[in-house]
């Protein structure tokens, strides 16, 4: 079988969840603040995989307004009964402190596609959530326990209890059927039955460099489980210059022809700093189960940067240049994700050949603010746009942003100055937690006309960040303002403590009016255009 090179879903798909109807391969992945809420690919063969829907479409779905960097939608749990589909998320409200508000659902669809049902609210006692079908035609919930008491640690365990259809509620006796290892901070259960035995699958060990895979079983559902005797069955922990670090929080799943694949979340990082730039990654392993009816990660407990899977893959996209227009036809195409809102007509509209922001809240904003924005899928790339703005003062801007959240991200707008000026300037809260402060001086602001489009764009190579622009149309771009340090758009560096910062970065377009008159900014195309640099260590030997 010819081998492919991991990760299979490169840049922001983290938490994977797997699941085969049929000959069709499904991944769910975490979203966290980006709406539309949850990423899930399809696949035939686990090597090529395409984005088909985002199930988390509307307001009595999903409304994250409020919620900070990185809560949202955790952890989504994609599965199948033989009638329908299953998917299991929480939307978290607080995470940072002693207390986690975690409100953890279940909503429905027949075809993967949807339509998918309202949500069915299930409980708040914890994240991760997970179901699973028993052979019986019993539905059990799981997500881990948060003890607001426990120091240091707030995580008590997996608890289940019964799922009822029928009640639309959680029913019965609940139990914490697993602790956990003296890994630690155990979360993700993922349950399966083989061989009269249920196999707990969890995630240890903090979303960090300590992260990790355990697996457990039992007899009876409600335990007690014995845990792998090798644990863990996955993990980069004792192999800090492995290429994938970071690895857990996984899934099973048996291929039609009877192999077993585990896909788990990890991180490439880049730089003397480990900074995980594209966030954490969805990977594949091989898996088999010996004569010990136990399941082992093939070469494992680290993961292997290839893997044989059942095809080759074509990387033919993944490397071409995307240039992408707008019309009210297409609409937004479907790379583009934004922040929170479910009403995101209040932000953005597809409308004349352009995408016009409508200036809300400032950049960073928990709650309303226009930013439409892709993931970074390489290490190196380049970005431009074309925006048409005309500011009154210094409180409206808008331009080309690098982003990963409120306290990382570089931005090019086209602004003006108190008196009414139009001019470029580079805004960046650099690293800038807990306070979230812009940091000045950047470079001097360089006057632009009061009229006419100004072309905006970036390059990234590697670590290394450079802003240009063009005025009139003119093909050859100036480059404005200093080499930033583009590493700092990674979990390592998101504004948390650590294990605290779970997304990754994107690249995009915003607007702001900080007066509240709504001014409109428009944008003609959008372009990311892909690099092969040598300074990536990935990336310079081929995808």
């Amino acid at each position: 079988m010819p081998k492919v090179l991991n990760p299979i879903l490169p840049g922001f798909n983290a938490d994977p969840s797997i699941l085969r109807v049929g000959s069709d391969y499904y991944i769910a992945t975490s979203t966290f603040e980006w709406f539309p809420g949850v990423q899930i690919h399809h696949s035939k063969d686990l090597a090529n995989w395409t984005l088909v829907t985002r199930p988390l479409s509307r307001k009595s779905q999903l409304d994250m307004r409020g919620n900070p960097d990185s809560c949202g939608v955790w952890a989504p749990c994609l599965t199948h009964d033989g009638s329908k589909f299953y998917l299991v998320y929480t939307d978290v409200k607080r995470k940072d402190g002693s207390f986690k508000d975690t409100h953890n659902y279940i909503v429905t669809a027949e075809k993967i596609e949807g339509p998918w049902s309202d949500p069915f609210y299930v409980n708040s006692s914890g994240f991760d959530p997970s179901l699973f079908h028993d052979e019986d035609g019993k539905k059990w919930f799981m997500n881990m326990l948060q003890d607001h008491r426990r120091r240091p640690r707030s995580f008590a365990g997996i608890r289940l209890q019964e799922w009822s259809e029928k009640e639309g509620k959680l029913i019965g006796p609940w139990k914490t059927i697993f602790l956990g290892t003296e890994l630690d901070l155990v979360e993700g259960p993922h349950l399966y039955k083989r061989n009269g035995w249920y196999y707990l699958l969890t995630a240890e060990g903090g979303t960090g460099y300590e992260h990790a895979a355990t697996l457990a079983r039992s007899k009876d559902i409600w335990g007690p489980y014995e845990v792998h005797p090798k644990n863990p069955i996955l993990s980069s922990t004792s192999a800090p210059l492995a290429p994938l670090q970071r690895a857990g929080h996984a899934d099973i799943v048996d291929s039609e022809d009877g192999k077993t694949y585990l896909v788990h979340l990890t991180g490439r990082p880049i730089t003397q700093n480990r900074r995980c730039v594209l966030g954490r990654e969805c990977a594949i392993q091989e898996a088999y189960w010996a004569d010990d009816d136990w399941l082992y990660v093939k070469n494992g407990p680290v993961p292997s940067l290839s893997v044989e899977l059942p095809a080759a893959r074509d990387d033919t996209a993944y490397w071409a240049e995307q240039h992408y227009t707008f019309s009210a036809t297409d609409g937004l195409h479907k790379d583009f994700q934004w922040l929170r809102t479910p009403e995101p007509e209040r932000i953005f509209a597809v409308q004349d050949g352009a995408l016009e922001l409508t200036g809300r809240e400032a950049i960073g904003s928990w709650f309303e603010q226009a930013l439409v924005a892709r993931r970074q899928t390489h290490f190196s790339y380049d970005a431009e746009t074309v925006v048409d703005f005309a500011p009154l003062d210094e409180r409206q801007f808008a331009g080309l942003t690098a982003y990963y959240c409120r306290f990382n991200f570089f931005y090019l707008t086209v602004t003006a100055h108190a008196d009414g000026k139009r001019e470029l300037l580079i805004l960046t809260s650099e690293a800038s937690w807990p306070e979230g402060r812009l940091k000045f001086p950047i470079a001097e602001p360089v006057s632009i006309p009061q009229e006419g489009k100004v072309r905006l764009a970036l390059s990234i190579r590697g670590k290394d960040l450079q802003f240009s622009y063009s005025l009139d149309g003119a093909k050859e771009l100036t480059k404005i303002g200093p080499v930033f340090d583009a590493s700092i758009l990674s979990d390592e560096c998101g504004g948390h403590q650590a294990h605290g910062s779970f997304t990754g970065a994107f690249v995009g377009v915003a607007a702001s009016d900080l007066d509240g008159l709504e001014t409109k900014a428009r944008f003609d195309s959008f372009t990311y255009r892909p690099v092969k640099h040598e300074s990536d260590r990935y990336e310079v030997r081929g995808w």
